[in-house]
């Protein structure tokens, strides 16, 4: 029976063996570039490796070292900040974006296209824009706060408030971004729910906490992942606008990472600092599709 059974699916596999000589290119491609890079980097983690000499294993020298180095634990603390006070407030901002938008108010197409416009713009070309409103002399910012009476600000060059300039990027940039996806939450959401509130004689903030906050979770729930993925990936934004600096206030981990890869050439202590950062933000995902009530996990 076993005999039968095998030549017979080694037969269906011949008769359809064009299907899979269309596909295959897909599965190759995906091992080469996909595959064996998530394994090869996990070995190199275990090894030390420049690159050029002849790779020594290590074990978990690389890992044991992470949890020690001062500016790896720098680079986490300085990316968390951004992550727990910038990723709030950009869906915050998201989310009343679209709300107002999805209702029929005058140029309501151009406002859309208007706040989805930062991500389209190059980031190079955003980073520079950013420096030169954040001069200390020169900058707008600076402008409107001394039109106001009050001193400004080294938005770039203070420890203590850098963070808070790449912060108050992110959020220009990705705020209209995420607004769409709301929009797109929003438009699903079925009129007779509200009809039947308007009805039932709920106000617009009781409708709004009710009935679309609730509606909106799964969608909400995407945008905070993808958020927490894309900020503790940042790297071109505080690059480009602070090179870490000052003090290394907004020094990011995959800037870290990019430091010991790519300029020290430590390769397998840069493929630990990586797997370090999956895992982080595998265990964030987890954590928030358990507070959402998902039952994947």
């Amino acid at each position: 029976m076993n005999t039968s059974s095998s030549k017979g699916l080694l037969k269906a596999i011949l008769k359809k063996w064009d299907i899979y000589l269309f596909i295959a290119p897909f599965f190759i491609l995906y091992t080469v570039f996909m595959l064996f890079p998530i394994v090869h980097s996990f070995w190199m983690s275990l090894h030390w490796w420049d690159g050029l000499s002849e790779p020594r294993f290590i074990g978990v020298d690389n890992y044991r070292k992470l949890i020690s180095e001062p500016l790896f634990l720098t680079s986490l603390k300085n990316t968390a900040f951004i992550f727990v006070v910038g990723v709030p407030i950009m869906v915050a901002i998201a989310v009343v974006l679209g709300v107002l938008l999805n209702r029929p108010v005058v140029f309501r197409k151009f406002f859309r296209t208007v706040f989805f416009m930062p991500v389209v713009v190059s980031l190079v070309v955003v980073a520079v824009m950013f420096i030169l409103m954040y001069d200390f002399r020169y900058g707008v910012f600076n402008y409107i706060l001394e039109f106001l009476g009050l001193d400004p600000v080294p938005w770039i060059t203070s420890p203590d408030v850098s963070k808070l300039s790449i912060i108050l990027l992110m959020i220009w940039r990705w705020s209209g971004y995420n607004m769409v996806i709301v929009l797109a939450g929003l438009q699903n959401i079925s009129p007779e729910y509200y009809e039947a509130a308007r009805i039932d004689g709920a106000g617009a903030f009781t409708v709004f906490w009710r009935i679309t906050l609730p509606l909106l979770k799964p969608i909400l729930l995407f945008i905070f992942i993808l958020s927490t993925i894309g900020t503790f990936q940042m790297f071109a934004e505080p690059y480009i606008l602070t090179k870490g600096g000052p003090m290394q206030s907004t020094y990011t981990i995959v800037m870290y990472l990019y430091r010991e890869g790519f300029q020290f050439f430590n390769l397998g202590y840069a493929s630990a600092v990586a797997y370090v950062l999956v895992v982080i933000i595998g265990v964030l995902t987890i954590l928030q599709l358990k507070f959402s009530g998902d039952n994947a996990f």
